[in-house]
């Protein structure tokens, strides 16, 4: 922030040394130096986008809807979505048709995301990614293209379907080739979001910024100020519990010297990862969360979980691993798995909601999608695909709906339709992506 200006714009940033620190929307502050521009219409705030993901698909038989908005009959898996009825599509019956009939787990996820016919062995080649399609439309206009997060390190090798499994643990991909880096330690997630780098960077983000942030806060009006304070206090909260993780990554880092591997080879908790993964998915949250309310980013994936998990969930009480866990897909305990990451969706969304941009918020301004690569774990099935779409995307996206393609036909139920739609709705004007040529009917 330049303090011998006589003007601010919404692209001003606070920063210190070794950190940047972007803003929220403050009413009081035009974009671009224009006072005429400060009360911008709704159109005017960023579109964003993040898909969620779940290895290994759900409950099927908890996982329904019934009518529509405010009224809207959720199932027991379903339930901590209801607050958010009136924003909630629940789509059933999609298919990706990529993803059938190669076999089980890194044919069913690695194209997810882009609908592309995966190779077998040792060279990949699958397709990029949707979320990495809008990465690039928005590129330029943002600081960082996309945020790719995840809550469980990769595996390597290859599958008994001589796929890698590298498809299994990445569901965002640059090219044909790559996978682009995910990042699984909540630290370092962190730091990215404020540019924290440098001898400094274990010290406080906002201790850096303060004098800036004061400066700011007697320039912006009493509901800015109000709105900055509530913004720097979340991002204090935040960085408080960053930094607990943060001092498990260095002992990771030392015990991994000692061993002459790298950490994120061992297991957790040695790995430097949080052990109680309830942390470690609000912190990805959050931090998507903040980027997209600074306007830091307006794509994100987040892998909760990847295909053939081994994540455990002793607070939910069960017993097994995940990927066995799923293969008992009609069991309580796997309802419980399930219900407890429609939780993660509920917690981003939840968050978003409170985040006021003019007369909207940016979970009104956003799409939130949570998908799986399956049906159901213990058939392997992904005839159909669970995807709950969370936010009116800037209000191109009509919300409160149940959307049922079982029925339609093949042609009518597919995956990349739903994907060309979204993307078109978000200026991306693609003929064709994956296997669609078409938008989703309906939508």
């Amino acid at each position: 922030m330049d303090s011998q200006s006589n003007k601010i714009s919404r692209r001003t940033l606070l920063k210190g040394v070794g950190v940047t620190m972007a803003l929220p929307w403050l009413e009081s502050i035009p974009v671009g130096g224009s006072e005429t521009a400060s009360r911008a219409s709704p159109s005017a705030h960023p579109q964003r986008f993040a898909a969620l993901f779940m290895g290994n698909g759900i409950s099927p038989k908890n996982w329904w809807a019934k009518g529509s908005g405010s009224d809207m009959q959720l199932s027991k898996s379903l339930e901590p979505l209801t607050p958010l009825r009136p924003r909630l599509n629940v789509i059933s019956g999609l298919f990706n048709k990529a993803a059938t009939g190669v076999g089980i787990h890194p044919g069913q996820t690695g194209n997810l995301l882009s609908g592309a016919a995966l190779q077998k062995g040792a060279v990949l080649r699958g397709g990029v990614s949707m979320d990495q399609v809008l990465a690039a439309r928005f590129g330029e206009e943002t600081a960082q293209p996309s945020l790719v997060l995840g809550c469980e390190q990769p595996i390597t090798g290859y599958h008994e379907t001589n796929f890698s499994m590298a498809y299994s643990s990445h569901i965002s991909w640059q090219d044909a080739n790559s996978p682009v880096p995910m990042e699984v330690y909540p630290s370092l997630a962190f730091d990215s979001l404020f540019d924290n780098q440098g001898s400094r960077r274990t010290l406080s983000i906002l201790d850096r910024v303060k004098e800036q942030a004061a400066m700011l806060e007697r320039r912006v009006s009493h509901a800015d100020r109000a709105k900055l304070d509530e913004y720097l206090t979340s991002v204090r909260e935040v960085e408080k519990r960053i930094e607990r993780t943060r001092a498990a990554k260095t002992r990771a880092e030392d015990r991994a010297r000692d061993r002459g591997r790298p950490a994120l080879t061992m297991r957790r908790p040695d790995n430097g990862l949080p052990e109680d993964i309830r942390e470690h998915m609000r912190l990805m949250g959050d931090i998507i969360a903040l980027a997209f309310q600074t306007d830091k980013t307006r794509v994100a994936t987040l892998l909760l979980c990847r295909d053939l998990s081994g994540l455990f969930y002793p607070f939910l009480g069960v017993r097994t691993a995940h990927h066995p866990t799923s293969h008992e897909d009609q069991s309580d305990a796997y309802e419980r798995v399930t219900r407890y990451y429609v939780s993660q969706l509920a917690y981003l969304a939840g968050r978003l909601a409170t985040m006021p941009e003019g007369d909207t918020t940016v979970l009104d301004n956003s799409c939130l999608m949570f998908i799986s690569n399956m049906w159901s774990g213990s058939q392997h099935d992904s005839g159909k695909l669970p995807v709950l779409l969370v936010g009116g995307l800037g209000g191109t996206l009509a919300t409160g709906r149940v959307l049922d393609y079982t029925r339609r036909g093949d042609e009518n139920r597919k995956l990349c339709s739903l994907y060309l739609s979204l993307m078109k709705r978000m200026g991306v004007n693609a003929e064709q992506f994956g296997d669609a040529t078409t938008q989703l009917a309906g939508l």
